[in-house]
């Protein structure tokens, strides 16, 4: 749990109330304690700028910075340092004091925020999807409630998770997509996202599907490189990022190859007709930007571009966040992306200001829309927000 607000365990509306009477307290006695221990020259002092400082107080209070919840996944990602850095400049800016926890379901955590049970979640664009068809995890849900609930779902901004692509040892003599077929794949979590995208980009780069053109082994995000490095599979599907957390750690094992998708593949109709799906979006990137690693790595491209199939995802909020509230906490994001872009080597490459609908997931099938209030910061700041993107 990363407590950027530091303050009490209370509800909301009850931290709100308290950090007006603070401020306020505060304001008007510079800090000192006016209890009867107190001296009366202390209480004197006090008493001189009261009545300069009540009418600023009082004009002020009603703008007391927000007290908010979020959730994020774990560490080491993209979709939580996005989320990591809005805590820090919303508090900075005086927007809001926003509570992280981290290391969340985002499965729940965007319900919770459909629920108004947390301000702001982090997630894949996909399972607002999911969750608008009553699909998948949500399938308990059925169609109507989650539709309701999905519904209720804005996005401030957008995050590129990773971008699938396949790896191995090179001591397992591995020749790249074509030669997968009888191999053993470690291709995600035993369910979610990111599993159906590896099977999937298996099948339409490799023609294979797994328990038929090969053995899928799936274990959670936590025990990731523990199988990567212990021989559990032959081959991984995965998305990276650029350098990769999972490839850096796991290189301690071995040298590796990392293997684009081929062109071919890659522009074919079936793989261009999968990328436009919800949460997905096409990624190229030139090989010399597509950096891994000093030395025990190695990227294999036909002709000098990595290709692959991107996880897109965002920050997001109850539709009934203010106007105001929610322009001035994408606003915050916006006047520093380059901060963000450096607070990680792999900021650069992670989709941070990227909002052309194609590159950032969204319209098309994804039901997702931005918040009017995400809307007016975006363009104010010179960006354009295409209208199937606007509520």
């Amino acid at each position: 749990m990363i407590d950027c607000n530091k303050g009490s365990s209370t509800g909301p509306l009850e931290n709100k109330k308290q950090a007006a009477n603070i401020e306020l307290h505060t304001s008007i006695t510079g800090g000192i304690d006016l209890n009867p221990l107190h001296s009366r020259l202390a209480k004197s002092l006090v008493a001189i700028g009261l009545a300069t400082t009540l009418a600023t107080t009082l004009a002020t209070v009603g703008h007391t910075a927000e007290n908010l919840t979020a959730e994020t996944a774990s560490p080491g990602g993209s979709i939580h340092l996005s989320m990591v850095h809005l805590a820090e400049v919303a508090a900075e800016a005086g927007v809001a004091n926003i509570q992280v926890a981290d290391g969340q379901t985002l499965t729940n955590s965007i319900q919770n925020v459909a629920e108004g049970k947390t301000d702001i979640a982090g997630t894949p664009y996909i399972l607002p999807f999911l969750l608008a068809k009553g699909r998948g995890p949500y399938s308990k849900l059925g169609e109507e409630k989650g539709a309701e609930l999905a519904s209720n779902l804005r996005a401030l901004y957008p995050v590129t998770l990773g971008i699938f692509a396949l790896y191995a040892y090179d001591s397992v003599g591995l020749k790249g997509w074509d030669d997968l077929e009888g191999k053993t794949i470690y291709n995600g979590p035993p369910r979610g996202a990111a599993l159906t995208n590896a099977r999937a980009i298996i099948q339409l780069a490799a023609g294979l599907k797994e328990g038929d053109g090969y053995k899928g082994v799936q274990t959670n995000w936590g025990q990731a490189v523990k199988t990567i490095t212990d021989g559990s599979a032959d081959a991984v599907v995965l998305p990276v990022l650029f350098p990769d957390s999972r490839i850096t750690q796991s290189l301690a094992s071995g040298n590796m190859t990392v293997w684009s998708v081929p062109k071919e593949k890659f522009e074919s109709e079936p793989f261009q007709k999968y990328l436009r799906a919800p949460g997905s979006a096409p990624f190229e990137l030139p090989a010399e930007d597509a950096y891994l690693g000093d030395s025990g790595v190695t990227l294999v491209t036909e002709d000098g571009v990595f290709r692959g199939l991107a996880t897109i995802g965002g920050d997001i909020v109850n539709k009934n966040m203010s106007f105001d509230l929610a322009k001035a906490l994408t606003k915050a994001h916006i006047d520093t992306l380059d901060r963000l872009k450096a607070k990680a080597p792999f900021a650069k490459h992670a989709g941070y200001g990227i909002v052309d609908s194609v590159k950032s997931g969204m319209c098309g099938p994804n039901p997702l829309k931005y918040h009017e209030g995400a809307v007016a910061a975006w363009e104010e700041a010179g960006y354009t927000i295409d209208d199937c993107a606007k509520p």
